[in-house]
């Protein structure tokens, strides 16, 4: 891939990804003035419509669908497909935030709590958080696009992968913390496991979120760092 070339593939990715972001907008404003006509907040509001609850987990399944084929589609291998996921993702996720303050004026400040997902517990966050979490990919992607293009072979072991995926689940640990201490709360430990996903969605009806745990965060988001580091300091040194 030529350097004229990578730049076309990176501008078309980002096109493609703030197009993306515009889109996942569209639907919250659509969701919002459906179930928040108030204006968004928690305790989050049941979905009964079982047609739109089904069409949601199917849209964020085709969202991540489309995400991966567009990497797939850009890189030359898996590396570089690796790395325009990261890119997608984050840009994705930066510009969704960028179009909800535009259009809904949301959320008021950086620190404001969001949904980030659903499934196994709700993942809560401080929207600047996940803004972070989706600079650090694109930081990731970008190192790893540039080791590509000036050595041959680059890859990432099983240790490699170990690595990246225990600092990633740190950070995942700080987004499900607080809602995870909530259920121990009202349920006790030992029934959590056995929630059904009706009787899950009927605990979160009286859910606030109350602690953001930055520590673990934080924790995370160094791990991620050290590991980048780590790759790119022993692929120039090989």
């Amino acid at each position: 891939m030529t350097m004229k070339n990578l730049k076309q593939r990176i501008i078309w990715l980002l096109i493609f990804s703030i197009a993306m972001g515009l889109l996942e907008t569209a639907v919250v404003v659509y969701l919002r003035e459906l179930f928040y006509p108030d204006g968004f907040g928690f305790p989050l509001n049941s979905i009964d419509n079982q047609v739109i609850a089904i069409t949601e987990i199917l849209r964020e399944a085709a969202t991540l669908i489309m995400l991966i084929g567009i990497g797939y589609m850009f890189g030359r291998n898996f590396i570089t497909r690796f790395s325009g996921f990261l890119i997608s993702f984050a840009v994705w996720d930066i510009f969704y935030y960028v179009f909800l303050k535009v259009l809904l004026n949301w959320p008021e400040s950086l620190f404001t709590w969001d949904v980030l997902f659903l499934i196994p517990v709700t993942w809560v966050g401080p929207v600047i958080a996940p803004i972070i979490v989706s600079f650090t990919m694109i930081l990731y992607a970008g190192v790893f696009i540039y080791l590509d293009s000036k050595f041959i072979d680059v890859k990432l072991n099983i240790k490699d992968w170990f690595l990246m995926i225990a600092a990633a689940s740190i950070i995942l640990l700080s987004f499900t913390l607080d809602n995870i201490n909530y259920l121990i709360n009202i349920d006790g430990i030992e029934n959590i496991i056995n929630l059904t996903q009706d009787q899950l969605f009927t605990a979160m009806e009286n859910y606030i979120p109350v602690k953001f745990n930055w520590w673990i965060f934080g924790a995370g988001e160094i791990a991620l760092l050290g590991f980048i580091f780590y790759y790119y300091r022993k692929i120039i040194n090989r």
